[in-house]
C-alpha cells in the first residue's frame, strides 16, 4: 500500500492499482453453508455503485451520519468503505434516529430500530450472491434493487479530508486518516506482515477489533480477510480444514 493514502478510500484504490484480480474479501457463512469470493476488482465495483447510490439516490453529503445496523458480512464491508469514498460518516450499530439514513440487516429486531431514521432506509436481505427480498419490508428500499444500476465509476463530489470523522463503532470516533494509523500500527499484532498475508476472522463488526481484523488491516497491509459468520457453529476439524484450503495465516476469534 502507499505511504501517501490517508482514508479507507484511498487504501481501496492502492490496491486496485496493485493487483485487481487477488481475493480481498471471502466470505463464510457457516449457518447457511454460503461461501462468496471477491477480487479487489468486484469488491471496488460493488463500493463504486454503493457510493453513487449513497451519493446520488440517497442525497448525502461529507459529513452526514449513515448508521449501519448490519452484523459482519461481506456486504457491511462494501458499505463501510462506500461510506469513506463519499466521506460520510459510518455509524455502526448506532442511534437510529440520529442519522440521516440508515442501513438495515433483515432482522425484525433491526428493520424496528431502524424506523426511527426520518431520512431514506435501506434494507439489505443478506442472501447468498446478494440476492434481493422476496417482498421488500415496507418503508425501505431493497439494496440490492437499487444498486446494480448505479455506475460503475464513483467520483465525489467534494474531497474527502481524512482528518473529518469517518466511523463510529463503540462509541468511539475515528477520523479517515486514524483509521488508515491505526489500522497500520495493529496489523502486526494481527499477524498481517504484508502482502499474501490471510486472516481468517470470526470476530463480530460493533468492535474497533473487529472491523480491523474483518476489513481494515487487511486492506491497509496488501492482505486479504476470510470474514466468517456464524463460525461458533464449526468444529475443530471443520476450521483446520478452511485455515488450509484458504491457506490462513493468522487467525483472529
Amino acid at each position: 500500500m502507499n505511504a501517501t493514502d490517508r482514508t479507507p478510500a484511498d487504501l481501496l484504490s492502492s490496491a486496485l492499482a496493485a493487483d485487481p484480480g487477488r481475493p480481498l474479501v471471502t466470505f463464510y457463512d457457516d449457518a447457511t453453508g454460503e461461501r462468496v469470493e471477491l477480487s479487489v476488482a468486484t469488491f471496488a465495483n460493488w463500493v463504486a455503485k454503493t457510493a453513487n447510490l449513497l451519493q446520488d439516490e440517497l442525497s448525502v453529503e461529507p459529513g452526514d451520519r449513515v448508521t449501519l445496523l448490519l452484523p459482519a458480512h461481506w456486504q457491511t464491508a462494501v458499505w463501510l468503505l462506500a461510506c469513506a469514498s463519499v466521506g460520510v460518516v459510518a455509524d455502526v450499530g448506532g442511534d437510529p434516529s440520529a442519522a440521516d439514513v440508515v442501513v438495515s440487516d433483515p432482522q425484525p429486531e433491526s428493520l424496528e430500530a431502524a424506523r426511527a431514521c426520518s431520512g431514506p432506509r435501506v434494507a439489505l436481505a443478506l442472501r447468498p450472491l446478494g440476492g434481493r427480498f422476496p417482498q421488500p419490508p415496507e418503508g425501505f428500499a431493497d439494496y440490492a434493487v437499487e444498486v446494480p444500476g448505479q455506475g460503475d465509476r464513483f467520483v465525489p463530489y467534494a474531497p474527502v479530508d481524512p482528518e473529518e470523522p469517518a466511523l463510529i463503532v463503540a462509541g468511539r470516533e475515528f477520523s479517515g486518516a486514524e483509521v488508515v494509523e491505526r489500522a497500520r500500527a495493529e496489523a502486526p499484532d494481527l499477524g498481517l506482515t504484508g502482502p499474501g498475508s490471510r486472516i481468517l476472522s470470526g470476530l463480530p463488526y460493533d468492535t474497533w477489533e473487529g472491523l480491523n481484523a474483518g476489513l481494515y488491516a487487511p486492506l491497509a497491509t496488501g492482505g486479504s480477510v476470510v470474514l466468517c459468520r456464524n463460525l461458533d457453529r464449526l468444529d475443530a476439524d471443520a476450521l483446520d480444514k478452511r485455515v488450509e484450503g484458504e491457506r490462513v495465516t493468522a487467525i483472529s476469534r
